[in-house]
């Protein structure tokens, strides 16, 4: 093996094409771009966007105006008017006597008036309310809330906790007894009756003569 045997890999060098040569070597006359045309002249490169002359999508398609929250909050909606219908036709269960209608997304969601428990649930004000209804939701309009009070109801707000809640018979964290009592400051203690008198210390010192 001597330096005029290597060779490169097959394939992996390939000779430049040499247009407009002559018919025999394959590439002459037209020279592969056909006959005449826009393409086949030089400087004939048609930008990827151009449509031929026609309006071009950038300007069919309307402008961007606004922009959407990318966290927003979507509800489930329901009106006042909708709950006191089904409550009237009893597809809420009969009450006991003298207690009002109770009203939840669970309820609601049995009565086909949401479609799922996924988003949370906001009632509004469009409708009349002629009973007295306990509704839960996630948030109410002023006139859906004030709708059901009048009619002796109650708008109550589902409330969830910041934090996590301890479990039953469980302190919770950071609280302990000695943050649970409180802690006197160095005169009430001099103050207290019960705090142990203390014996004067002498100075070094003195007494020794």
């Amino acid at each position: 093996m001597k330096l005029h045997d290597l060779r490169p890999a097959e394939g992996s060098h390939t000779p430049r094409t040499r247009v407009g040569r002559g018919i025999a070597a394959g590439k002459g006359k037209t020279a592969g771009r056909g006959t005449k045309g826009q393409k086949a002249r030089t400087g004939g490169t048609i930008p990827a966007w151009f449509e031929g002359g026609q309006t071009p999508a950038s300007q069919r398609i309307p402008k961007l105006r606004g922009f959407k929250r990318r966290f927003r909050l979507e509800y489930a909606v329901v009106n006042v008017g909708r709950i006191n219908e089904v409550a009237a036709a009893g597809g809420f269960g009969e009450p006991a006597p003298g207690a009002p209608i109770a009203v939840n997304p669970e309820l609601l969601l049995a009565a086909g008036l949401i479609g799922s428990l996924r988003n949370p649930v906001k009632v509004l004000g469009q409708g009349d309310v002629d009973r007295r209804l306990f509704v839960v939701a996630d948030a109410f309009t002023k006139s859906a809330a004030t709708k059901i009070e009048v009619a002796g109801g109650t708008a109550q707000i589902l409330e969830l906790p910041d934090e996590p809640l301890a479990a039953l018979g469980v302190e919770a964290r950071g609280s302990s007894a000695a943050a649970r009592t409180p802690t006197q400051t160095p005169a009430e203690a001099q103050a207290s009756p019960s705090a142990p008198a203390t014996a004067p210390q002498s100075a070094p010192g003195a007494g020794a003569e």
